[in-house]
């Protein structure tokens, strides 16, 4: 079996994806909890590897958190590109992997709105999150490049699995209590993944480059994942509320610095954001699992 080095398992990605690994792949994993098999925190430190890997797979990083101070917004640089720098430094001294695969995220083409965007679109991520990814890719491509290694990077729509995070996990804890309202016909849609498609995806990556957003076929509106998530948690359809009340509601929180409502959520849950996967679908011959027909919900409360 070839080995992996997996960095943030512990973390949503490693959760879902961890068990398929170990049974493909002899897996070492390198994070900051004391069950990694290098505990790095590798902002601060460059690991020192016990042996060579045939394939690196990066998901540690920095997500799902809006920084509200000059520190919190350079940790993201911290995190997702001076860590991954470190990472490589400790491969440059170890031994140099065949295949490196770097999850980053749709959040590097910094789109609000917009329809089956492809790989191909400018990066113009605004958000420390985004910028910091694309800071760590344009790291990785040249070091890649320089050092004869397969660079596959995978980017990533919303995820949907074990333990959710980010938008999902709002939306399915807040229809959960009875603290969700749905906005208008909720018509906009949004590309969906789910996270175990990662791990699948990993040997159709080996010895492979290019880059590749990763997405359900459909991409469900809202109003389909408030329905989905409401039938499998037993609970009542969410009151809907007119585009007109939700504006108004929009500029309270505004007024008031309201997290959970404000202006550009509302512009969020009300315009259209999906992906193009036909790269993926026709590079990898890769078919991505439907989600609207194979996620289940389980609430961890």
């Amino acid at each position: 079996m070839r080995s992996l080095l997996f960095t943030g398992a512990s973390g949503f990605v490693g959760s879902n994806i961890l068990s398929f690994l170990n049974s493909k792949y002899i897996v070492d994993t390198l994070g900051i909890s004391d069950s990694s098999t290098y505990c790095v925190d590798l902002i601060k430190k460059i690991p020192i590897f016990g042996k060579k890997y045939d394939i690196i797979l990066h998901a540690a990083g920095k997500a799902h958190s809006i920084p509200k101070s000059a520190r919190e917004r350079q940790s993201f640089y911290d995190v997702n590109y001076l860590g991954t720098k470190n990472l490589c430094t400790g491969l440059e001294r170890n031994g140099l992997p065949c295949s490196f695969i770097f999850i980053s995220t749709v959040a590097v083409y910094g789109c609000e709105s917009g329809e089956y965007i492809t790989e191909d679109h400018p990066l113009n991520a605004k958000t420390p999150y985004g910028r910091s990814k694309i800071q760590a890719e344009k790291f990785l491509s040249e070091w890649c490049g320089r050092n004869d290694v397969f660079l596959t990077i995978l980017r990533p729509s919303l995820l949907a699995g074990k333990n959710p995070t980010g938008n999902l996990a709002t939306m399915i804890n807040g229809i959960a209590t009875g603290k969700y309202v749905g906005i208008a016909n909720g018509d906009a849609r949004k590309s969906i993944a789910m996270a175990e498609d990662i791990g699948r995806l990993i040997p159709y990556c080996e010895n492979k480059s290019g880059i590749f957003n990763l997405c359900d076929d459909h991409h469900p509106s809202f109003k389909e994942l408030e329905e989905f998530i409401s039938k499998q948690l037993h609970k009542s359809l969410p009151i809907r509320v007119p585009m007109c009340f939700a504006k108004c509601l929009a500029k309270f929180g505004d007024l008031f610095g309201f997290a959970t409502i404000n202006t550009h959520k509302l512009s969020k849950m009300t315009q259209p954001l999906t992906f193009s996967n036909e790269r993926i679908k026709k590079t990898l011959n890769f078919v991505p699992t439907n989600v609207l027909k194979n996620y289940s919900i389980c609430l961890n409360w």
